[in-house]
């Protein structure tokens, strides 16, 4: 063994990564993605608080939050439970 840790792309089912998932960018295991109406939002910060990935920052200096695709895997938490429903889960645009 080469001694270097497997990515989790490379784990074997119900494995357990040995280290954080901060290592690991997990934004590609979505579907759908959050966007966000800010003219919804009331910054209540309840997606900030209920999201498992702590894909969703509080941005203070632009008075709004922002979100991390990079480990956003879409499980749409923060939709269901956003009380002015401000935060929608689309479907990515497909590049071409």
């Amino acid at each position: 063994m080469s001694g270097q840790e497997k990515s989790w792309k490379e784990l074997t089912i119900a494995a357990v990564s040995p280290s954080s998932s901060v290592n690991f960018l997990t934004g590609d295991w979505k579907t759908y993605m959050p966007v966000c109406d800010f003219e919804k939002c009331v910054t209540c910060l309840t997606c900030v608080m209920l999201c498992p990935e702590g894909a969703i920052r509080w941005k203070p200096e632009l008075g709004q939050i922002t979100f991390d695709l990079s480990f956003c895997k879409g499980c749409g938490i923060c939709a269901n439970e956003c009380p002015t429903k401000a935060i929608t889960m689309n479907m990515p645009e497909k590049e071409e």
